[in-house]
């Protein structure tokens, strides 16, 4: 299945199955998970990133605990909306990914996510630097995530 716009995301998955949703970033990969409804997005768990087939394994092992049969992944465009080499790299992850497992994917516009997070756990948390740097990305795929599901809705 080739990477799809984002509203057609439901019309694809099967039913009663889950979305998974992605914040790469450069050392860990971040994994939301929202429920059977599409409606909400929750944590799911980090992935230490070490070679690209490890990590597909581990993705692949946690998005089957909860049944995802599609993916959102956070797009890094920059302030202006222009691409640049991060957005590059994710679009050949997704390509690359594509090739293990055939299954839905979706970008989504993840500028700031990153930031609101942290300002979040800054914030409302109270958060300590050590506890909110463990937090940031799996906090961001869920932002990430959460923002699809609004929009798909």
């Amino acid at each position: 299945m080739p990477i799809i716009d984002l509203p057609q995301l439901r019309d694809v998955l099967p039913r009663g199955a889950t979305v998974a949703g992605l914040d790469l970033g450069e050392r860990t990969i971040g994994v939301a998970i929202s429920d059977i409804t599409l409606t909400i997005a929750s944590a799911l768990g980090l992935i230490l990133r070490r070679k690209f087939e490890r990590d597909l394994t581990e993705l692949f092992a946690l998005m089957e605990t909860r049944g995802a049969a599609g993916l959102v992944i956070g797009l890094p465009l920059n302030m202006d909306g222009t691409e640049g080499p991060r957005c590059q790299s994710t679009r050949a992850f997704a390509r690359n990914l594509l090739r293990r497992r055939d299954l839905p994917i979706a970008f989504w516009d993840e500028r700031l996510s990153t930031v609101a997070v942290q300002r979040m756990l800054v914030e409302e948390a109270d958060a300590s630097r050590a506890s909110r740097s463990r937090k940031v990305d799996s906090l961001a795929a869920v932002w990430i995530l959460q923002g699809a599901l609004d929009r798909i809705s």
